[in-house]
C-alpha cells in the first residue's frame, strides 16, 4: 500500500494542473474578449495621448 500513498500526490497535482489549464483555455475569447480588447485599446490610446501631449509642452 506504500505505492498508493506515493502515487496520490502526483495524481492530485496533475488533476489540478489539468483543471487549471482547462479553465485558462475556456476563459480565452468568448463574449468577454471584445470587452477586454476595448479596455486594452483604451489604455493604449490614453498612454499614447499622454505621451503626445507631454512632447508638445
Amino acid at each position: 500500500m506504500d505505492y498508493v500513498s506515493a502515487l496520490v500526490p502526483p495524481v492530485v497535482m496533475a488533476t489540478l494542473f489539468t483543471a487549471l489549464i482547462v479553465t485558462i483555455v475556456k476563459s480565452q475569447g468568448g463574449p468577454n474578449k471584445a470587452k477586454e480588447d476595448a479596455i486594452a485599446d483604451a489604455v493604449i490610446a490614453r498612454e499614447a495621448a499622454a505621451r503626445g501631449t507631454s512632447r508638445d509642452n
